[in-house]
C-alpha cells in the first residue's frame, strides 16, 4: 500500500478544535486485524468524584538500556536488536525495504525504510520518527520503542507507568457544540456536533451497563465558553475536577471537497511526547519541546489508544487511518489517560450516509465500549500476573 507523507499542520491544530481534519492520503483498504482473546473486565462501581492531585510528567526511564546509533541527530535502535530483546524472528519481507518481526508463524511487526508507519498485528501505528536503513539493517528511533513498541509489546514491564487499577469513572467528550457545528455534510444534512452528541449519549448506556461510572462534559447541543481555547481546555478541566480515570473525546472526520471521495476510515490519536513528532508534523515547532501535563500518562496513553483503535477497525470495519499522536489542545491537559477517536469521514457521502444512520452510530458506541474494555482487561491482568523478576 503506497503512503504518502503527511503533511504538518499542528501549530495550528493545537490551539483549534480537535483534528477533524486529515492531509490527503491514498485510500487505505479495511484492515484484517488479529485480536486478542476478548476478555471481559469485571462490572466496577461508580465512584465518588475527587480533586485531581498535581500533575508531574513522569520521566524516561526504559526498562532496558539500549544499544543505540546516531542518526539523522537522533538515537536509533536496530530492528535486529528489538528482535533479540523479545525473543522475535526477523526477516526481511522486501530486501531493504521491509523487515518483519514474528513470534512463531504470526507476523507482529512489519517496519518499512522511510516510513513513520509501521504495523502491529496488522494494525497501523504511527511512530514520531521515520525507520531508517543503516549497514543493511532497518533501525527505529529509540523514543519511538520506549513510548510505543515497548509498551505495546510488553505492558508488564511498563507497570510503574500505568494506573494501578482499570478504569471506574470515564469524562466522555462530544466534540464541538452550539455555535460551533464542527464539520458538515451539507448534502446529507449532517453536522458533527449532533452526530457526536448522539454517539456520547449511546456511549453512556453501553458503557453504564457495564458497570462503569461516565460523566459528560456536555449533554446537550450548546458550548463550555464562549471562545474556542477556553471551550477545549474547560472540557479536559471537566475531567480533572471529576477525578476521572479516563477521558474520550468524540469526533468524525473531513478533508477538503477534492479527495472526499476517495478519504475513509478511522482513525485514534493520543498526546504527543514531549520532543516527537506529531503524525501530521514533519518538521516540529516551538511546542515539540514542550512538556503538557497530559504527557505524564504517555505510556498509558499508548496502551489505551491501541486497544480503543482495535476495537474501533473490528467493529465498524473501516479503513485503518492509522493510530496517531497530535498535540491536541483537548488532549493536553486531562490528568488521566486519554484518547480522541475519529470515528469516521463526513466528507465522504458514503460514510456519512453510514454516520447519519442510528445503527451505526450505535456500532460505533458498542465498539468503543470494546475498546475500554480492553484496555480496562490489560490493566487487569497487570494486577494478577506475578512480578517480573528482577
Amino acid at each position: 500500500m503506497a503512503r504518502l507523507p503527511a503533511r504538518g499542520l499542528l501549530l495550528i491544530a493545537v490551539f483549534s478544535q480537535a483534528a477533524c481534519s486529515a492531509p490527503a492520503q491514498p485510500k487505505p483498504a479495511p484492515v484484517t486485524v488479529n485480536p486478542p482473546a476478548p476478555v471481559r473486565a469485571a462490572p466496577v462501581a461508580p465512584v465518588t468524584a475527587a480533586a485531581p492531585a498535581a500533575v508531574r510528567v513522569a520521566p524516561t526511564r526504559p526498562s532496558h538500556l539500549w544499544s543505540t546509533t546516531r542518526l539523522q541527530g537522533i538515537d536509533y535502535v536496530s530492528v535486529d536488536d528489538l528482535a533479540e530483546h523479545y525473543g522475535l524472528k526477523s526477516a526481511w519481507a522486501k530486501t531493504e525495504l521491509a523487515r518483519t518481526l514474528a513470534e512463531g508463524d504470526r507476523v507482529r511487526f512489519k517496519f518499512e525504510t522511510n516510513q513513520r508507519d509501521c504495523y502491529l498485528d496488522g494494525l497501523r501505528v504511527f511512530l514520531g520518527s521515520p525507520v531508517l536503513l543503516h549497514r543493511g539493517d532497518l533501525w527505529v528511533s529509540r523514543p519511538d520503542v520506549i513510548k510505543t513498541i515497548a509498551p505495546l509489546l510488553r505492558p508488564e514491564e511498563h507497570q510503574a507507568h500505568l494506573p494501578p487499577a482499570p478504569p471506574r469513572l470515564i469524562v466522555l467528550d462530544a466534540g464541538h457544540g452550539g455555535s460551533d457545528p464542527g464539520k458538515q455534510n451539507l448534502k446529507l444534512k449532517l453536522n458533527e456536533k449532533d452526530m457526536t452528541l448522539d454517539v456520547v449519549l449511546r456511549l453512556k448506556k453501553v458503557l453504564e451497563t457495564r458497570g462503569y461510572a461516565v460523566q459528560l462534559t456536555r449533554s446537550d447541543d450548546s458550548k463550555l465558553a464562549p471562545d474556542q481555547r477556553t471551550d477545549l481546555e474547560r472540557r479536559a478541566n471537566t475531567a480533572n475536577v471529576a477525578g476521572a480515570d479516563l477521558f474520550l473525546s468524540i469526533h468524525f472526520n473531513a478533508v477538503e471537497p477534492r479527495d472526499a471521495a476517495r478519504v475513509t476510515g478511522t482513525e485514534t490519536y493520543v498526546l504527543t511526547p514531549q520532543f516527537q513528532l506529531s503524525s501530521t508534523d514533519n518538521n516540529g515547532d516551538s511546542l515539540t519541546n514542550t512538556a503538557f501535563p497530559a504527557n505524564h500518562q504517555d505510556i498509558a496513553n499508548v496502551v489505551l489508544g491501541y486497544h480503543l483503535h482495535r476495537s474501533m477497525l473490528q467493529g465498524l470495519k473501516t479503513s485503518d487511518r492509522g493510530f496517531k499522536r497530535g498535540r491536541l489542545r483537548v488532549l493536553c491537559f486531562p490528568a488521566c489517560p486519554a484518547a480522541l477517536l475519529e470515528a469516521a469521514y463526513l466528507s465522504n457521502d458514503a460514510e456519512a450516509a453510514r454516520v447519519g444512520t442510528a445503527a451505526f452510530r450505535q456500532q460505533i458506541a458498542e465498539a468503543i465500549a470494546d475498546g475500554v474494555q480492553a484496555y480496562s482487561a490489560t490493566l487487569a491482568g497487570l494486577r494478577m500476573a506475578p512480578p517480573l523478576a528482577k
